[in-house]
């Protein structure tokens, strides 16, 4: 599996993953969008707004396609996210928390069934 940048005729394809999620992504166009890929076919995006500065990113959507979901894409692509920011923080509903906890991110209610989480990473860069 190659995680990379999203190219732009690859945009459509992600969009089209994250609606059948279910996910509103505001601002689409201004966002970085890393992709998981196997032989150029897209498995998953992600959507990240960084600070500009290369050092804070905040996940707003992430989505895997239904068949590949459970093989650990999601994961991959956090771990990608990780690898590139620090700190990687994300906020998402009651439905997706246990995908969070299950890569350690610390949570804390927002109110409702909002959570945010933040994976402070490596403190040294």
């Amino acid at each position: 599996m190659n995680l990379r940048e999203a190219r732009p005729d690859e945009h459509l394809t992600v969009r089209s993953i994250f609606d059948v999620a279910m996910l509103d992504v505001p601002d689409f166009p201004a966002k970085k969008l890393i992709v998981a890929a196997e032989n150029d076919r897209v498995l998953g995006g992600m959507a990240v707004e960084t600070d500009g500065f290369g050092e804070r990113g905040e996940i707003h959507a992430i989505a895997v396609r239904p068949r590949r979901r459970g093989q650990g894409v999601g994961s991959r692509l956090v771990g990608e996210a990780e690898r590139r920011w620090n700190p990687v923080v994300a906020e998402f509903d009651e439905r997706v928390r246990p995908f969070y906890e299950a890569l350690d991110f610390d949570i804390k209610s927002v109110g409702g069934s909002r959570f945010r989480g933040r994976k402070p990473g490596d403190p040294v860069r």
